[in-house]
């Protein structure tokens, strides 16, 4: 009996060890051929990001970040663009910034233009985009008109403009000869009317590229929509607010966001036709005409670093406002898409 109990404990310990070496074995597992291959493999991965980004990651850092970071910190002397900085004083740039009027005239100048873009240039390039998504004579010659105006240097569009708003310049005359002399005005310097000349300057040159991403996005939304919905007995402008604008809508966003940064910084064709000083007698003077007259002009780089970080904040602020309320929705449905 107690050779049999023996025998039998002996086996059952035996037994009971033996999910031991299972167990071993399946710890043992990620040792495996398959599982040094995934390492490989996710190695491998991790190494084709690394080389495909890493060149985008350098010169972002090297072009942004540094810069942005080294602004930051001139902005606390008081510098004149030479030698190290060692005129410390502290907050009293961004002080000034915040109590001088003139920047809260330019900063009320940079919102009205970053408005008026958005509300004159959206609906025209919509109306446009409509337009030229239908099959009409010459469609591929007029689109090429629009867009052409965008790729045109800023500063070819700002010294031929400014020639030719000129108080004797061509656009004055050719009203004096078309029997419209009345409405000669001083374009340029006028403060009733720069801003309004400054925006018809913008919309001619930006419009061609609103347009070309709302043919964009029409393109992409599916003609049988738009023949059920004529089946149905949608009359034209239905169809439009019904299923052209809502699809339409990713695009628009994303035009408004670029509308909205690009406002924000505007510079070279303001700098260009009316210069630091005349753009703030005329009230045309935007941010970045600030930094520079108050900055590189007088001397005073630090204070101007000081107004490139104020610049920077406020852009970076606007984008994340916009991007958390309106773009969130458009970045959910990317996510949730990739993910499926």
């Amino acid at each position: 009996m107690s050779n049999t109990l023996g025998t039998d404990t002996a086996t059952g310990r035996q037994s009971q060890g033996t999910p031991g070496v299972g167990g071993a074995a399946k710890s043992a597992s990620p040792t495996s051929p398959q599982a040094a291959a995934r390492r490989r493999g996710r190695a491998k991965m991790r190494l084709e990001i690394a080389v495909l980004s890493g060149p985008a990651i350098i010169m972002f850092l090297t072009f942004v970040i540094f810069p942005v970071a080294l602004a930051a910190f001139y902005g606390f002397y008081r510098w004149k663009g030479y030698g190290p900085p060692t005129d410390w004083v502290g907050l009293d740039n961004y002080k000034l910034i915040l109590t001088d009027p003139a920047f809260q005239q330019v900063l009320w100048h940079t919102f009205l233009i970053l408005v008026l873009s958005l509300v004159i240039q959206g609906p025209l390039a919509i109306v446009l985009a409509l337009l030229l998504n239908q099959k009409i004579r010459g469609r591929s010659f007029i689109r090429v008109l629009i867009f052409v105006p965008y790729v045109v240097s800023e500063v070819i569009v700002g010294t031929g403009w400014s020639l030719m708003l000129q108080t004797n310049g061509a656009v004055n005359d050719l009203l004096q000869h078309i029997g419209l002399g009345f409405l000669q005005a001083d374009w340029l310097s006028d403060p009733k009317l720069a801003i309004w000349t400054l925006m018809g300057i913008i919309s001619w040159k930006y419009v061609g590229f609103a347009v070309i991403l709302m043919l964009a996005g029409l393109q992409s939304i599916p003609d049988e929509l738009f023949e059920a919905a004529r089946i149905d007995g949608a009359s034209y402008w239905q169809i439009q607010r019904r299923i052209t604008l809502p699809l339409l809508g990713p695009t628009i966003r994303i035009w408004v966001f670029l509308s909205i940064i690009g406002s924000l910084q505007l510079f070279d064709l303001v700098y260009i036709i009316w210069g630091p000083y005349v753009a703030g007698t005329a009230g045309t003077s935007t941010m970045a005409i600030y930094m520079v007259a108050q900055g590189r002009n007088a001397g005073n780089f630090g204070y101007g670093s000081a107004i490139a970080v104020v610049m920077f904040l406020i852009s970076l602020i606007v984008a994340l406002i916009y991007q958390r309320f309106v773009l969130r929705r458009d970045l959910q449905g990317a996510v949730t898409e990739g993910a499926a």
